[in-house]
Formats: structure tokens, C-alpha cells, sequence
């Protein structure tokens, strides 16, 4: 996998949470830090900085990548700067539904302001900018190997990629109990999230397919879907120079309304689909009691009324696509 992204390290663990934790152990991020999160994303981003004591401030996304707003992330780089409660530290900027972000102006925000950056790959593996890969491009990368994700296993699973060899170190180190010499010389507390050599085994296989045909073959449904859909509904873009891994191809309805009948006309047609997300990050229960909103969110905030999931996998036929590219338009 290192070989395959183009990195020094790949440290495999339990799962894509572990890995985002792993490497916040590595850099001591607690608290007082403030780390920098997509509003619109799965929890796990927000959660694991949480977990370690510090304060995760939610950034806007921009509205046809669903990725992070290089924008509203300086924005409130500015204001956390500026209430001088908190000390900025961490950018974790999601390749969220497959495409990386916009790390060439992520990279520029980081190295302006001295911060690192996190990228959680865990729905990105196998997206590129140019060449570059996915998982290459934070000081510290990770992903998830669940089995929703471009290249998952039969359970769970999780990496960590750098080409830092110290952070590397110990990130062998925390994920097996703080081990040093061997796993019974332990120097500091660690945990356990090692990967299950049964999964191990099966990603072995699973990362030839997706390498050979499988990431192809998705990027061919995805093909498909913008254009029998693009007028229809509001399909997901890809930027210039940028290819995407398609975790999931969502789609913008106008309005909640539209976006909830659609979704029970496909169940009555036995289309199944997914709302990613149904609220935004800031909205959860677990942050109400943090500081963590100090930019406008509006974007994210329509998002969540609008946005569905559709079927996508690389083994769609296309029959099964026709399908639901029908039924879509039907009700649209």
C-alpha cells in the first residue's frame, strides 16, 4: 500500500478511527489545540480530536465538491487566532465520496499559519490530484478499510501513511501497546489496534482488483450517472486535474422535500439509497457543551437538507443503472 500511494510508511491498524487517533498521539494534540474539521463529514473526524482533549472548530464545504472551503478555513483559522483561547495545530481535510480536497490551497493555508495537516482518506483511497494519490498528501494520511469504502475488507480495518520515519516509529509503537524492543517492553501507553490477519488477507487480494479494474470500472458508472443525470438533478462535480475514487455518488435535490419524496419513491421501487450526511457535525449532540462554531456553516447546513446517495459500486451492470437512472428521472 505504501508503494501503491507513493509514501515511505504504511502502518496498518484496527480501523479508520484508530488511524485518525494514532496520529494525534504522534503529535501530542490535546488540550487547548484547536483542530480544524469539515463541518460535513462523518463523525469520526470530529470525534477523535475530541477524544484527545482538544477543540474541534468546523469549516465550511464547498457546495459542489462537498470538500473543505479553503476559504472558510482561514476564516476561522482568523478567529480562533484572534480569540486567543485556543492554539490552531491541526488541518483535518476529508477526501470526502472519494475526490481528495483542495490540498494545494489547504497546503498553502498550512504552511501560512504553521499547521499540519491530517488527511482523513478513509472514503478518498485511490482519488489523485495530477499523479499524486490520495493518502500522500497530509503531513500524516489515513483511511479506512470498512467495507463501504473504495477499497474495503470483509470487516473492519484502517491505515496510516507518512514518509516522516520518526512519526512512522511511533505509530508502530502507540498501536501496539506502547511497545518498544518488542511487545512485552512497553515505554509508553499505547493501545491495541492491530489489523486482523484475516482482513489483511483479503486486502491483499482486493487491493490487486481494485488496482486492475475496479477503480476504473467505478469512474465509468460515475461517467454515466452525470450524464444521463446532469439535467435532471444537481450531480457532483470533479475538479480539473482531479479523479475521484467515488465512495459514493451523491446527488443535490432542490429542497428537503423533493430530496425525502425521491428517496421513498426508489424504496417503493426497491432502489435503495443514503443520506450522507443527515446534520451537520456542529449540530451533534456530543459538541453541544464546545466552543466549535466561529464561521458561517450555511453551506453544509443546505447539504444536509438536499443531499442522496446513489447505488454505486464497480460491479453495477448496466441494466441496474439504467434503472435507477430511469426511476430518478421519473420522479424528477
Amino acid at each position: 500500500m505504501a508503494a501503491y500511494v507513493g509514501v515511505k510508511h504504511c502502518i496498518t491498524c484496527a480501523n479508520g478511527t484508530d488511524a485518525l487517533t494514532l496520529a494525534f498521539m504522534v503529535w501530542n494534540i490535546g488540550q487547548g489545540d484547536a483542530v480544524f474539521v469539515p463541518d460535513f463529514t462523518f463523525f469520526a473526524s470530529g470525534e477523535t480530536p475530541a477524544f484527545e482533549g482538544a477543540v474541534p472548530i468546523f469549516v465550511d464545504v464547498e457546495e459542489d465538491t462537498f470538500n473543505m472551503s479553503p476559504d472558510s478555513l482561514e476564516n476561522a483559522i482568523l478567529q480562533v487566532k484572534k480569540e486567543g483561547k485556543l492554539t490552531p495545530r491541526v488541518i483535518v481535510a476529508v477526501d470526502l465520496f472519494g475526490q481528495p480536497a483542495d490540498y494545494p490551497k489547504i497546503r498553502r493555508i498550512a504552511e501560512k499559519y504553521d499547521l499540519l495537516i491530517l488527511e482523513d482518506g478513509a472514503q478518498g483511497f485511490g482519488g489523485r490530484i495530477g499523479e499524486r494519490k490520495a493518502c500522500g498528501f497530509g503531513d500524516i494520511s489515513t483511511t479506512s478499510f470498512f467495507p463501504a469504502k473504495p477499497l474495503g475488507c470483509y470487516g473492519d480495518g484502517g491505515a496510516v501513511f507518512t514518509d516522516h520515519d520518526e512519526w512512522a516509529a511511533l505509530l508502530r509503537s502507540y498501536r501496539i501497546h506502547g511497545k518498544g524492543a518488542d511487545k512485552y517492553d512497553n515505554v509508553r501507553i499505547g493501545m491495541n489496534s492491530r489489523l486482523d490477519t484475516l482482513q489483511a488477507a483479503v486486502l491483499q487480494v482486493k487491493l490487486k482488483a481494485f488496482e486492475e479494474y475496479e477503480l476504473a470500472a467505478v469512474n465509468e458508472v460515475a461517467d454515466c450517472y452525470t450524464k444521463e443525470l446532469q439535467d435532471a438533478v444537481h450531480t457532483p462535480k470533479i475538479r480539473e486535474n482531479f479523479y475521484s475514487s467515488w465512495a459514493q455518488y451523491s446527488i443535490l435535490l432542490k429542497d428537503e422535500e423533493q430530496r425525502n419524496g425521491l428517496q421513498a419513491y426508489l424504496k417503493e421501487k426497491g432502489i435503495p439509497t443514503m443520506i450522507y450526511y443527515p446534520k451537520p457535525m456542529s449540530g451533534q449532540g456530543a459538541f453541544a457543551e464546545m466552543d466549535c462554531v466561529k464561521v458561517d456553516l450555511s453551506v453544509t447546513a443546505d447539504l444536509c437538507q438536499r443531499v442522496l446517495a446513489l447505488p454505486m459500486h464497480p460491479y453495477m451492470t448496466e441494466e441496474e443503472q439504467e434503472e435507477v437512472i430511469r426511476e430518478v428521472k421519473a420522479y424528477c
